[in-house]
């Protein structure tokens, strides 16, 4: 009952606390947030504690959606040692992620053969950004915060946030892949 109590009021500070650099924000760790993933399931970030999490704002008509293959080759290449891949759909951008959640699934399972999990479609900017962007802002600093698609957060297996890449940053850049290396669970 306890934890049912401290989620519901750490989303409630995080949903209706409008100061983004709020102590109240810096406090919180990702594992405090759930998506939706994209066949309709809850998906509680608390399920992946003790992995490295690579979050990245994805769209299926954008000039970056190619990252979507170098994304997957990383999901591969480092699932084993404690990464989670997970692609968070968006349309905030130039619209360019029109589809329902049954076309982007089907589009990334198709066109990139995409295996590691995505959410339903979220807002990743602004006022109405998912509690998860709203608290990386508050984090990071709203520079850091999403500017266009395939913007990537990678959060250390204790839930800190550990780094921001912009969307400029591909997947196989070594600056992302020496982050991602450093913070991999220690067996």
């Amino acid at each position: 009952m306890t934890r049912v109590v401290s989620f519901v009021v750490a989303m409630l500070v995080v949903c209706f606390n409008p100061v983004l650099g709020s102590p109240a924000m810096a406090a919180l760790t990702a594992y405090e947030f759930s998506f939706v993933a994209i066949d309709g399931t809850p998906m509680p970030l608390k399920q992946y504690q003790g992995k490295a999490l690579l979050i990245v704002n994805t769209a299926s008509f954008c000039g970056y959606t190619p990252q979507y293959a170098g994304l997957q080759a990383l999901w591969q290449r480092y699932r084993d040692r404690g990464l989670v891949v997970i692609g968070v759909p968006s349309n905030d951008f130039s619209e360019q992620e029109p589809g329902s959640a049954k076309d982007i699934k089907k589009f990334c399972e198709a066109n990139f053969a995409i295996d590691f999990p995505l959410t339903e479609k979220a807002v990743v900017k602004g006022d109405r950004a998912h509690p998860f962007y709203r608290w990386a802002a508050s984090v990071l600093g709203v520079e850091r915060a999403p500017q266009w698609n395939f913007h990537k957060y990678v959060v250390t297996p204790d839930g800190r946030l550990a780094a921001a890449f912009s969307t400029q940053t591909p997947p196989e850049s070594p600056r992302l892949t020496t982050t991602i290396e450093s913070i991999l669970p220690k067996k």
